[in-house]
C-alpha cells in the first residue's frame, strides 16, 4: 500500500520553487496540507511557486487540531500542526526537515521523511531521472542539507554520485 503524507511548509516550498512539487502529489497514496501550513506559505511572496500550487488547489487542505504533547516543543505552527496530525492519524507519514521537529516525531514515534527522502523515492519510482541533478535545483531553490549527507543518501540508497 502506497504511504499516506502531512506535509510541512518546507518541503513544498523548495520542490515547488524547483518545479517539481508534483511529485508530493504522485508518489504517494494521498497528501494534506494542514491549515497552519498553508497560512504560513499564503503569507510569503505573492509569486511564490507554493503559494500558486496551494491557490490553484492542487492540494487537500486539513484542519489538524494542535496537540498538547506537541505543542511542549514549541516548534513552528506548521511543524506543530503536521506532528499532530500525524500522531492523531496512525500511519500518516510527517514530510518535514526542521531537526527540532524530527527530534520530536522520533520521540513520539511518528513516521517522518525529508526532502532528501521524497527524492530518493522519485528516484526509486522512476519519477525523475537523476536524484543528484533535483537535490542541486534543490539547494538552488534553498534547502539547506550538508553534502555529505547528500552524498552518503545518494550513494547508499539510488547509486548517484554526488
Amino acid at each position: 500500500m502506497r504511504e499516506h503524507w502531512v506535509l510541512n511548509a518546507s518541503p513544498l516550498i523548495v520542490l515547488a520553487r524547483a518545479g517539481l512539487e508534483d511529485l508530493l502529489l504522485k508518489l504517494p497514496e494521498l497528501v494534506v496540507v494542514p491549515q497552519a501550513v498553508e497560512t504560513e506559505i499564503q503569507a510569503g511572496p505573492a509569486g511564490d511557486p507554493a503559494r500558486r500550487a496551494l491557490t490553484a488547489g492542487k492540494f487537500s487542505i486539513i484542519d489538524a487540531p494542535l496537540r498538547e504533547e506537541i505543542l511542549t516543543w514549541d516548534l513552528g505552527r506548521g511543524e506543530t500542526a503536521v506532528l499532530s496530525y500525524a500522531l492523531s492519524n496512525p500511519g500518516w507519514i510527517a514530510i518535514l526537515d526542521d531537526r527540532a521537529a524530527r527530534t520530536c516525531a522520533r520521540s513520539y514515534s511518528i513516521p517522518y521523511k525529508g526532502t532528501l527522502a521524497v527524492v530518493i523515492l522519485a528516484k526509486q519510482e522512476g519519477e525523475i531521472d537523476s536524484a543528484a541533478n533535483v537535490m542541486r535545483s534543490l539547494q538552488a531553490a534553498g534547502l539547506r542539507l550538508d553534502d555529505a549527507v547528500i552524498r552518503q543518501a545518494l550513494k547508499q540508497t539510488v547509486g548517484e554520485d554526488w
